[in-house]
């Protein structure tokens, strides 16, 4: 993108908050909401390996960005450039081994001198800056890789396994005690543990779980569809028949 092309969009934005009336009224706090919305938007476009809408998305992203800086420059926080400034400066501080004379021999030293140099930076703890609102299943991933780049890890999958199934156990104990807060907290630690697993074996578990999610939405649908064509309703149906029609949705997603 030319420098020329990134001006002109900020000189719309620009005219956009002036003299559009909904735009006008917007605050940083306002349009927070949208900009989470926007980044999830680009991420289901990369699911959907649509290319297309991948581009659209991120110029809807980038206007968030654009949106939010000129905002903030209203009140004199800062303008455009600082923004382009901080993260210039921050990409060459945090990649010493491109830009200094660093040397490293993998992708986990990479990380490892990050989170080292992000400490230098003034940061109190390694998991300070996984942000509170990530959802939990995303939060609990970097936490533990965070926790990693420090040495803090189990050794061996075989025992982050043993601790899947040692929690496992815990939630049924807590469950037969009918302790409903214990149980909450329980299931909470059956779903870090398998988080962890799952890191060991190399998957994302949000991607993990947001893939079965989509293949849950398609078998659904299937039954719902396979109902209908029946003349009857969904809930004039049975669990055997939306067994059945469950299985065949199996053949084909």
């Amino acid at each position: 993108m030319s420098d020329t092309k990134f001006n002109e969009l900020v000189e719309i934005v620009k005219r956009l908050r002036k003299e559009c009336p909904w735009d006008r009224e917007q605050t940083n706090d306002s349009i927070k909401a949208a900009t989470i919305e926007e980044a999830y938007e680009v991420v289901e476009s990369i699911d959907k390996k649509d290319f297309n809408e991948f581009k659209n998305e991120l110029g809807d992203l980038l206007l968030h960005v654009v949106f939010h800086t000129i905002i903030a420059e209203e009140s004199d926080h800062f303008e455009i450039n600082d923004v382009i400034d901080a993260i210039r400066e921050k990409l060459i501080r945090r990649h010493p081994h491109v830009f200094g004379d660093v040397q490293v021999s993998n992708s986990d030293e990479v990380k490892k001198n990050w989170e080292e140099i992000k400490m230098s930076e003034g940061r109190e703890s390694v998991l300070e800056g996984v942000p509170a609102l990530l959802p939990a299943l995303q939060r609990a991933h970097r936490l533990q890789e965070k926790a990693s780049k420090v040495g803090f890890d189990w050794e061996k999958k075989e025992d982050v396994w043993k601790k899947v199934i040692e929690e496992i156990e815990e939630m049924h104990d807590s469950e037969k005690e009918g302790n409903h807060d214990k149980l909450e907290s329980e299931i909470g630690d059956v779903l870090f543990a398998m988080v962890n697993y799952a890191r060991f074996l190399g998957v994302n578990p949000e991607n993990a779980l947001r893939r079965t999610n989509t293949k849950f939405i398609k078998r659904f649908g299937y039954v719902e569809d396979k109902v209908t064509a029946t003349g009857k309703k969904l809930s004039e149906s049975n669990l055997e028949e939306m067994d059945k029609y469950w299985e065949e949705s199996k053949k084909n997603f």
